[in-house]
């Protein structure tokens, strides 16, 4: 089994505020869906964009850079047996936030 991320930009989640407990309700029931099938491990929304930057000397900055053109708005993991069930993970989400899915393999640590 592979571990992908599935994650969305802050911002692009634009449908009308009233239509937010409908969103909320099919994004948990595909989470639940994933649970059941096994394949869920962690996820969840960012509850702000505005992240505090921990440089390799220890140094802690206030950030994002601002150079960054999109930030993440929310995140899913999952463990499956490949791509394309990963995508289609990706798919469910996608209808239930009514927003775009970026998918990415995440790479495995073999001292794990």
């Amino acid at each position: 089994m592979t571990k992908y991320l599935i994650s969305f930009d802050d911002g692009a989640m634009t449908f009308p505020e009233e239509e937010l407990p409908a969103v909320d309700e099919a994004a948990h029931g595909v989470v639940l869906a994933a649970q059941k099938a096994g394949v869920w491990v962690f996820g969840g929304g960012l509850e702000s964009q505005r992240a505090s930057i921990v440089a390799s000397d220890g140094t802690v900055t206030d950030g994002p850079y601002p150079e960054t053109k999109a930030v993440i708005g929310g995140f899913a993991i999952v463990d499956v047996a490949s791509l394309e069930e990963a995508l289609e993970w990706a798919a469910k989400l996608g209808a239930a936030c009514r927003c775009a899915q970026e998918v990415r393999e995440i790479m495995s640590d073999p001292l794990v």
